[in-house]
C-alpha cells in the first residue's frame, strides 16, 4: 500500500511512523510533512499544501489511503472532495467537522442528544454577553466558536477579566474571525482526559486515555499552548470513569452522529472532565489530537492502517483493538518565547545516548541537519512498564537533545 498523510506537525509524524510500521505499506509520503518525516522509515515529504494540489497528487501516484492530520483540511472539506474523486480517505466530511469548527454547533449538538457537558450560552453582540457576565459565577469559561489554534479558551477568574477577554473575541478580533462568535460556559472542576476514538459512523472504539499539560509553565500555570506533554494512560481514567464516560458522551455521540446522518469515518477527540458530580464533555475535535497521537499511538499494537481499512469498510464492529501493557510519557521541547514570538534557525543535535522515540514537530530537514522552524519543535516519548519509569526515560533522553532556547516542563505526569 501507498500512504499520504496531510500535515506537518508532531501528530503526523507519529502517524507516519505508525503506519510505516504496518506490513501491508510499502511507502508513507508526508505532505508537506517536517523534518522527523524526512528521515523517517519508508517516508518521504511532498512540498505540497492545498487540497487540489493533495487530490492531483494521490490519483498521480495511485495512493490506496489519505489520512487527514490537521483540523483546518476536514473543516475545508477535504474529506467531501477526495470521495467526489473516487479516492479513499480517512475522516469526517465537512458538515461532520462542524463539531470542532464550531463550538457553539458542538455545544448545541451535545444538548439535542443529551451528552453530559457544562451550561452555556452563545454570543456574537458584546453588550449581551457583558449583561451576562453579570448573571454567572466565576470563574467562567469563554471560547472563541471557531478554530483557534487551541488557545481559543480562556478561564476569567473576575468580572471584568470577562469583560476584556469578551472584548478581545469580538472587537478586536484577535483570533482574526473565530471569535467573532463566542460561548460563554460554565467552569468545571477536576482532572481533564483526552480519549481518541475511532468511529466508521455505525460503531465507536475508544484508545487507551491520556492527560495533556496544556499550560507553558510548571504547575499548569502561564498561557495555553497547543499542548507541552502527555502521559498515557489517564491516571484519573478508571474503569469506573471510563464506564460514565461512555454511557454519558461516547454512545450519545455516536448516535448524534448517527441521526445527523453525518459522513464520519474518523476520529473523535473527546476532551472530559473528571468532576465530583460525574464526567462531562468539554469539547470534540475530530482529527487525533497533538501531543496526544504522539503519547498514545507508541503503545498501540494494533496495526492501524488494518484498523482504518476496518472503518473504511463500515467493519468496525470486527476489530479489537489490542495495547501493549505499559505507559507512555510525552514531553514537548519549545521554543524560547513560544507561545509568544520566538526565533527560528537553529540547529538541533541528538546525541549517541538518546534512546526514546524522537518526533518532530516544526523543525526542516537541510543539508543533513535538522533546524527549529515552529514553536513546539519535537515531542520526546519513551515507554515502559510503570508511568514513574516512562517519566524517567523520557526526563533523562530529554537531556540528550538540544537547541538553542530549548524549553520543557519539568513536571509532565506528575500525579498528586
Amino acid at each position: 500500500m501507498k500512504v499520504l498523510v496531510l500535515g506537518s506537525g508532531g501528530r503526523e509524524h507519529a502517524i507516519a511512523y505508525k503506519c510505516a510500521e504496518s506490513s501491508k505499506v510499502e511507502k508513507v509520503y508526508v505532505a508537506p510533512g517536517n523534518g522527523g518525516t524526512a528521515i523517517e522509515n519508508k517516508c518521504e515529504n511532498v512540498n505540497i499544501s492545498k487540497i487540489d494540489e493533495f487530490v492531483a497528487f494521490a490519483k498521480k501516484e495511485a495512493i490506496d489511503l489519505t489520512i487527514v492530520g490537521p483540523e483546518v483540511y476536514l473543516v475545508e472539506g477535504v474529506v467531501d472532495t477526495f470521495k467526489k474523486e473516487g479516492l479513499k480517505i480517512f475522516g469526517p466530511g465537512k458538515i461532520g467537522a462542524q463539531l470542532e469548527g464550531s463550538k457553539s454547533f458542538s455545544k448545541d449538538f451535545m444538548k439535542k442528544y443529551n451528552v453530559k457537558t457544562a451550561a452555556y450560552e452563545v454570543f456574537t453582540e458584546v453588550e449581551p454577553a457583558i449583561e451576562y457576565l453579570k448573571t454567572v459565577d466565576y470563574p467562567i469559561v469563554i471560547k472563541a466558536d471557531g478554530l483557534a489554534a487551541g488557545k481559543g479558551v480562556v478561564i476569567s477568574e473576575t468580572y471584568e477579566d470577562a469583560v476584556s477577554t469578551v472584548k478581545s473575541f469580538i472587537v478586536d478580533d484577535v483570533f482574526k474571525g473565530a471569535g467573532q462568535k463566542i460561548v460563554i460556559e460554565e467552569f468545571l472542576t477536576g482532572p481533564e482526559a483526552s480519549i481518541l476514538a475511532i468511529t466508521d459512523g455505525k460503531t465507536m472504539l475508544p484508545f487507551i486515555s491520556s492527560k495533556d499539560h496544556k499550560k507553558i509553565h510548571e504547575g499548569e500555570t502561564g498561557p495555553n499552548t497547543g499542548g507541552m506533554g502527555v502521559i498515557a494512560p489517564n491516571p484519573y481514567f478508571t474503569k469506573e470513569v471510563e464506564e460514565d464516560f461512555i454511557k454519558n458522551i461516547m454512545n450519545p455521540t455516536l448516535e448524534g452522529i448517527r441521526e445527523e446522518g453525518f459522513d464520519f469515518t474518523g476520529i473523535v477527540f473527546f476532551g472530559v472532565m473528571i468532576t465530583q458530580k460525574g464526567v462531562y464533555a468539554l469539547e470534540y475535535n475530530v482529527r487525533m489530537g497533538d501531543p496526544e497521537t504522539q503519547a498514545v499511538l507508541p503503545l498501540m499494537d494494533s496495526d492501524l492502517v488494518e484498523v482504518i481499512e476496518k472503518a473504511l469498510d463500515g467493519k468496525l464492529s470486527e476489530v479489537t483493538l489490542e495495547w501493549k501493557n505499559g505507559h507512555s510519557c510525552c514531553i514537548t521541547g519549545a521554543s524560547k518565547g513560544y507561545p509568544a514570538s520566538y526565533p527560528t534557525g537553529f540547529k538541533i543535535t541528538v546525541n549517541d545516548k538518546f534512546a526514546s522515540k524522537l518526533f518532530i514537530a516544526g523543525a526542516k530537514e537541510e543539508d543533513g541537519e535538522l533546524l527549529t522552524t515552529g514553536g513546539r519543535v519535537l515531542n520526546v516519548v519513551a515507554i515502559d512498564s510503570t508511568l514513574e519509569d516512562a517519566r524517567a526515560k523520557a526526563y533523562n533522553d530529554m537531556k540528550n537533545v538540544d537547541f538553542e532556547g530549548l524549553y520543557y516542563r519539568k513536571d509532565i505526569g506528575e500525579i498528586k
